[in-house]
């Protein structure tokens, strides 16, 4: 059997990014036919299908995770050759895919992931912003940072931080108007308890929202008493905290991978790197503002 060269897993590796032959075509500069045909003849020498091909476009195969993952850790070697000789930890390079919500995505993760970047020339991230929770076995995802008591059976990683969360309003909001939530968010423990709280005191909802960036802004627009992550009501300058009606606990941080690639020497030191990172800002994820009356 003719072994593929490196030029060959380019072509996979560009589909598997994209998530389409068009996508890998305007990637690497050539036609949809030139991505179509070399895929096809690695596929062919291989023996294997790598791909699911659906009206969503090229899918990674669920039981060709690992083939995938062995060809981006020879893309990041290749590029990463001459920096192999630099004295300390390996250098980690190729493209990171980072899911994680809203909040950790527009508030945590970029400061984060700007600063990994600069020190890896050959390193880039592409951030996943959603509140729900990613098929990381179909490679939509490489990394997910999750608020969660508790990872899926799926995952395997490491608890980084706690996350904090409090109740914030603006200080002249009425009392009894509240802002609820909705979608994912709405399914948690605690946002099912509080809501039946708030339903028990007779409380006015004025409106919801399932994001909890959008939640922050209804608050600072003064429509009510809502339920936030710390990092983002502490960062508020209109918003205030109190006591609210039900004691919350912190919430761990995870960070992890899909169980078929947590070893994976690249996605070991990708997740390394990121709680370390992560764990550098314990005190603004836990949040210290004061509480008031």
């Amino acid at each position: 059997m003719h072994r593929p060269n490196w030029d060959d897993y380019r072509f996979v590796l560009s589909v598997a990014r994209t998530g389409s032959v068009s996508g890998a075509a305007r990637e690497l500069g050539v036609n949809h036919a030139t991505v179509l045909r070399r895929v096809a003849g690695i596929e062919q020498r291989l023996g294997v299908q790598l791909f699911d091909k659906s009206v969503r476009g090229y899918e990674i195969s669920a039981d060709k995770l690992r083939i995938i993952e062995a060809a981006r850790e020879v893309e990041a070697a290749v590029g990463a050759v001459e920096r192999l000789a630099r004295v300390g930890e390996a250098p980690l390079a190729g493209v990171i895919r980072l899911t994680s919500t809203d909040t950790f995505c527009h508030v945590v993760l970029p400061p984060i992931v700007a600063k990994l970047a600069s020190q890896e020339r050959g390193l880039s991230f592409e951030l996943l912003s959603t509140n729900a929770h990613l098929d990381l076995a179909r490679l939509h995802a490489d990394v997910t940072i999750r608020p969660t008591f508790k990872l899926p059976e799926d995952l395997h990683g490491e608890m980084a931080a706690y996350l904090g969360v409090g109740y914030y309003t603006r200080a002249d909001a009425p009392e009894d108007h509240w802002i609820g939530t909705a979608g994912s968010i709405a399914r948690s423990h605690i946002t099912q308890k509080l809501h039946d709280v708030l339903d028990s005191m007779n409380v006015k909802i004025t409106a919801a929202a399932d994001s909890f960036l959008t939640l922050r802004t209804l608050a600072e627009a003064g429509m009510g008493r809502t339920l936030l992550p710390c990092v983002l009501g502490d960062a508020s300058p209109t918003l205030v905290r109190f006591e609210g009606p039900v004691e919350i606990a912190p919430v761990p941080v995870f960070v992890a991978s899909h169980i078929d690639l947590a070893d994976a020497p690249r996605m070991r030191q990708a997740r390394h790197r990121i709680a370390r990172a992560l764990a550098a800002e314990a005190d603004s994820l836990l949040g210290r503002s004061a509480v008031t009356a």
